[in-house]
């Protein structure tokens, strides 16, 4: 049965054009070809990422941080309760009226007493400012250094100023070494995103940023093994470019740096509405749509690189929307926040209270810092 998936999986119609075969991409004559077994190498590249961003958070971008005084508010804790915990942990964080009615029955205690309790609780489990500080510095590093190898990666190659030239000779295309790490690089990134997903900041577009990071290393995976790698370095660069801005504005908006936080931003609007609105779909995926039909029939790799290619540009579209809307606050209004960003509550507010914070805050503010991948 393992024969009969391994030889499915590996059906040359599904990677491949048609009249080409495996045997045709084996190393010889001082060609060396993309394999699927290089992939394996993400992982431990993923695992080597998690520790040098744990040195990286400790050594630097902390004791940045303290330098430029960016200290966590003071939290008040809540009180000890095995009620009141049991439902939180098991039920919901957020509990309605009706909820709140009866864990006052439950524990004797006055609903003042109780919503105050749930916000200070929600609190506590929210990140502090020094963390969301250093997770921002990690991924402005990463993607500054990835970025700028991406550049001297594809400064050189004739692809970059001549998309047909992705097409010349495929798939026969031998592997460059520069297109081997960068690859290696950028997949082990996302496989550590998708590991530390249980103790990152966790954002409103959770679900949305799963998916990225899901489709993003299908997509690579997929590119690698049927030699749609020059393509590929370009898709990696494109989304780099802006993500540098984007973790840069973030970082100086945290050291209260506004201002030029500010101009980072609009400066990311701009980028971000270029490479991800404009260059990606009619450049890169017309390249993948167009100029491959004239040297091969469509195949099932054909259709599966592109929709794939589609789904990011979906999500593009998705947090463009969020994008604009903060945009528009920050030219019109006061920025004071995070469209995303699950707000710190205040013990002294009241349910109305808190509803109405809300209101004006979703309508007066939103620093631009969507996350764009």
């Amino acid at each position: 049965m393992l024969q009969t998936v391994g030889e499915w999986l590996w059906w040359e119609s599904l990677w491949l054009p048609a009249n080409v075969s495996w045997s045709d991409l084996e190393d010889k004559e001082g060609r060396v070809y993309a394999k699927a077994s290089q992939l394996y190498g993400a992982l431990p590249c993923a695992l080597c990422l998690l520790l040098l961003r744990y040195l990286f958070e400790r050594y630097l971008a902390m004791p940045l941080a303290n330098a430029w005084g960016i200290k966590d508010k003071v939290r008040l804790t809540a009180e000890q309760n095995p009620v009141l915990e049991k439902f939180f942990c098991s039920q919901a964080r957020n509990p309605s009226q009706a909820d709140v009615r009866s864990l006052c029955k439950k524990t004797s205690w006055p609903q003042r007493r109780v919503e105050v309790w749930f916000r200070r609780r929600r609190n506590q489990d929210r990140p502090g400012l020094q963390k969301r500080f250093c997770e921002a510095s990690w991924r402005c590093f990463f993607y500054l250094s990835a970025f700028i190898g991406g550049i001297w990666a594809l400064h050189d190659k004739p692809w970059l100023y001549d998309l047909k030239e992705i097409w010349a000779e495929f798939p026969k295309q031998s592997m460059l070494p520069s297109q081997y790490w960068y690859y290696l690089l950028e997949m082990g990134f996302y496989i550590s995103l998708l590991l530390s997903l249980t103790f990152d900041v966790k954002r409103k577009d959770f679900k949305e940023q799963v998916i990225h990071h899901i489709a993003t290393l299908t997509l690579l995976s997929f590119s690698w093994i049927s030699n749609y790698i020059r393509i590929g370095t370009l898709v990696m660069a494109v989304h780099d470019s802006s993500d540098v801005l984007l973790e840069g504005a973030k970082v100086l908006n945290y050291a209260k740096w506004h201002q030029t936080a500010n101009a980072i931003f609009v400066v990311f609007t701009v980028l971000f509405m270029g490479t991800r609105l404009v260059y990606f779909p009619f450049w890169l995926i017309h390249c993948t749509w167009v100029y491959p039909l004239e040297r091969y029939a469509p195949f099932f790799g054909y259709y599966f690189f592109n929709v794939m290619l589609v789904v990011l540009l979906i999500l593009h579209i998705y947090w463009a929307f969020l994008i604009s809307r903060m945009l528009y606050k920050f030219v019109f209004s006061k920025l004071e926040g995070d469209l995303r960003s699950d707000e710190e509550e205040n013990d002294s507010d009241s349910p109305k209270e808190q509803r109405h914070k809300l209101s004006h805050m979703n309508g007066h503010g939103a620093r631009g810092r969507a996350n764009g991948h």
